[in-house]
C-alpha cells in the first residue's frame, strides 16, 4: 500500500473514513501498518530528542507519519520551523503543533502540513474547566467553530478535534475543507484517532470514553499478531460505521445546539 499523501488525502474528505493511532514503538507502528491503517502519530520527547523516530518511520515507512512538536510549546517561530524542517527531511509528513495561530501560518507558508487542535486540549483544560467535554453549550460551540476557522486561515491541513459533541464536529467538517481528525467527536470526522495503548488495552490509567479497546496486553503481554489483528478490527469498525458508537460519543441539548447553528448562519 503506498503511503497517502495530503493530495490523497483531501480527495477522500467526505468520502473515506481513515484511521490514526498514536503510537510508542516501532513495533507498534509496523502492526499498525500491517493492519492498513491509515496514518500514525508519535511525540517527541521533551529534550527535543526524537522517540525513536527513524526506528518508527523505518517500520512504518507506507504510513503516514505526524510528529507532535510539544517540547516547543514555549520556543519561538524560528526554532519551531528548524524543528519542522529537520523532522521533514527525516521522512515525516506532517507535525502536530497546537500553538499561536502565526506559527501555525509561518509553518504553513514554508509548505510544512501542520495539524492544529482545538476541543479539549489537555494543556489548556483549565480554561475549560478542567478535562471534560468541550462544546456543550452554544458559545463552547462557536469558539470551536472560530478556532477551526483561524487553523483554516493559517493554512492548517488538518485538525484534531478532540472530545466535542457529535453533532457540532459533524457541522464542523462539513464546512471546513481541513481534514477533522475526530477523537471522542463522533462518525462525521474524515479520520477516527485513538491511542495504541487504548486499542491493545495494557492502559494502566484513565480509559477514556470514546476509547475502543480490542485486546487485553496488560494480561497477555505483547503479541505481534494479537496487536496485528486489533488494529485491523479498529481500521474495519470504522470503515463500516461501527466505531465510533453512540456510546462513544458526546452528546449536547437540542436547545444548545439550535442556539449555535442559528449563531453559525
Amino acid at each position: 500500500m503506498a503511503r497517502l499523501t495530503i493530495k490523497d488525502l483531501r480527495a477522500g474528505k467526505g468520502t473515506q473514513r481513515r484511521t490514526q493511532v498514536y503510537v510508542r514503538t516501532p513495533r507498534e507502528a509496523v502492526a499498525c501498518q500491517e493492519a492498513g491503517v491509515d496514518m500514525i502519530v508519535i511525540a517527541e520527547a521533551h529534550d527535543g530528542t526524537p522517540t525513536d523516530l527513524r526506528g518508527v518511520r523505518e517500520a512504518a515507512a507506507d504510513t503516514f507519519l505526524t510528529v507532535g512538536l510539544e517540547p516547543y510549546t514555549h520556543a519561538g517561530t524560528v526554532e519551531v520551523l528548524r524543528a519542522a524542517y529537520r523532522l521533514v527531511r527525516l521522512g515525516v509528513d506532517a507535525v502536530y503543533c497546537s500553538y499561536g495561530y502565526d506559527t501555525v501560518k509561518a509553518l504553513a507558508d514554508e509548505y510544512v502540513p501542520v495539524v492544529g487542535h482545538v476541543g479539549l486540549v489537555p494543556y489548556r483544560s483549565s480554561w475549560f474547566g478542567g478535562m471534560r467535554a468541550v462544546g456543550k453549550t452554544a458559545d463552547e460551540a462557536l469558539e470551536v467553530w472560530h478556532r477551526t476557522r483561524r487553523y483554516e486561515e493559517a493554512g492548517a491541513m488538518a485538525v484534531e478535534m478532540e472530545v466535542v459533541p457529535t453533532p457540532v464536529a459533524t457541522e464542523i467538517a462539513r464546512r471546513t475543507s481541513m481534514l477533522v481528525v475526530g477523537m471522542g467527536a463522533g462518525p462525521g470526522c474524515d479520520v477516527q484517532y485513538l491511542f495504541a495503548t487504548d486499542v491493545l488495552g495494557d492502559n494502566e490509567g484513565h480509559v477514556p470514553r470514546h476509547a475502543a479497546t480490542y485486546r487485553d496486553f496488560r494480561r497477555t503481554g505483547w503479541r505481534h499478531e494479537e496487536a496485528v489483528a486489533a488494529f485491523a478490527a479498529l481500521v474495519a469498525d470504522v470503515r463500516s460505521g461501527a466505531y465510533p458508537a453512540s456510546r462513544h460519543e458526546v452528546k449536547i441539548p437540542d436547545a444548545a445546539l439550535a442556539r449555535w447553528r442559528e449563531r453559525m448562519g
